[in-house]
């Protein structure tokens, strides 16, 4: 499910890159610029200027000055409202291993709207205790807090073998959108957003990457 603003669909691409552009001008703002043009935008992250304007249409009306560019409060508002981080957003973990202890002990997920309301696990040793603030309750209680609090979003940190049956009970108790850290396919509805993330694969990718530069030189 593509956003659309100003009847225009987002390309995905673009839409990778709108997390990255909301952190580069926040950092902008805390040094306390009040403006941004397209080319500094493109110099800092790495990018083409004219694609860089070409995300900025997509998503904002605001309209750069010659010598000074965009306000930048006004990027930044227009970006929060495109990726919803304006409206913080309930979620559920199951799976409190390593990964998700680091997700339920990451104090940023704020700034990006996101709020883990609740944890779930199997293992007797960490139900009824808390982890970053948040609750961890037996995984048998996952469809009755979830409908209860009208929770829409799920993140799965459980083994690969688990991770269809979590989904499919998240789907069943009302989730419509789910992040998924388990290295495997999710069958799931076609009404249901899925964001897969193969660490794995991203390792293997850049350590491909980088013994491919260093047989090039």
């Amino acid at each position: 499910m593509i956003p659309q603003i100003k009847n225009v669909t987002i390309p995905q691409a673009a839409l990778q890159r709108l997390p990255n552009y909301l952190k580069f001008l926040r950092l902008r703002e805390a040094a306390g610029d009040r403006y941004v043009s397209s080319t500094v935008i493109a110099e800092g992250m790495h990018l083409n200027p004219v694609q860089v304007r070409k995300d900025i249409a997509m998503i904002s009306s605001a309209s750069g000055k010659p010598k000074t560019g965009f306000v930048l409060v006004d990027l930044i508002r227009d970006l929060e409202k495109t990726l919803g981080y304006t409206n913080a957003s309930d979620a559920v973990l199951v799976g409190v291993g390593s990964l998700g202890k680091a997700f339920l002990t990451y104090t940023g997920f704020h700034h990006y709207g996101l709020n883990i309301a609740a944890a779930f696990d199997t293992d007797p040793a960490k139900i009824g205790t808390e982890i970053g603030g948040k609750p961890v309750y037996s995984v048998d209680r996952l469809e009755e807090i979830v409908t209860r609090d009208k929770i829409r979003l799920g993140i799965i940190s459980v083994p690969k073998a688990m991770a269809q049956s979590v989904a499919d009970r998240m789907v069943a108790s009302g989730i419509k959108g789910i992040w998924n850290f388990a290295p495997t396919h999710l069958s799931l509805p076609q009404d249901i957003v899925v964001q897969n993330e193969d660490l794995a694969a991203s390792l293997a990718f850049i350590s491909i990457k980088v013994s491919q530069s260093l047989t090039q030189k």
